[in-house]
């Protein structure tokens, strides 16, 4: 069965390679600028919702194929933080939730399409602590170039990992997608998340 990941995000290509699939990638080029929802998991859930089923749709509506569609956003004292998408954002953004907590919310929309098509989909949900940062660090990790391109301007994968003082909950949620959702939203469907191995 085709195996298809609706998003351009390195983080969620590697971490289903590394828990042994083998997806491809297929953009979606969604403008998330455009959506708007009453609650950030009903925003994050839309998103991942538009992003699979454009590539569905791209497509042609195949059979025997799985679409995964993902978007991350941090719930920070009830706002939605997306990508900072400039360093003077990232930089403020930082400042704002250094020494304090938020949620990260990823959204998945999974379409598997056999001899009739199912759609799931749900939100995963950690709790993310971030570290006491200097001035000088956010700085420093600002001028990566980094935080600007990922949810919260944080990442805990990558340059950012030492800057999450803890976390509550799946650490795969915050780097983009929910492995242990994922395999229960998949058996939902009757597809048993081993029959995926490469």
């Amino acid at each position: 069965m085709r195996l298809i990941l609706a998003s351009a995000s390195p983080a969620r290509l590697q971490t289903l390679q590394s828990a042994g699939l083998c997806p491809e990638v297929v953009v979606s080029d969604v403008d998330e600028t455009v959506v708007t929802a009453d609650t950030i998991p009903e925003l994050a859930s839309c998103l991942a919702e538009m992003k699979a089923e454009k590539v569905f749709a791209q497509l042609g509506e195949p059979v025997d194929c799985i679409i995964i569609g993902c978007d991350s956003i941090l719930d920070f004292d009830g706002k939605p933080e997306g990508k900072p998408g400039s360093r003077e954002a990232a930089v403020q953004l930082l400042q704002r939730t250094r020494r304090r907590s938020g949620v990260l919310i990823t959204g998945h929309h999974i379409i598997v399409a056999t001899d009739h098509v199912q759609r799931v989909n749900r939100c995963g949900k950690t709790i993310i602590h971030v570290a006491d940062l200097t001035d000088e660090e956010i700085d420093d990790y600002v001028a990566t170039g980094e935080p600007e391109h990922v949810a919260g301007g944080f990442t805990i994968d990558g340059l950012g990992g030492p800057f999450i003082s803890g976390i509550e909950g799946d650490p795969h949620n915050v780097v983009g997608l929910s492995l242990p959702l994922v395999r229960q939203m998949l058996a939902d469907c009757g597809v048993r998340w081993t029959s995926l191995w490469a």
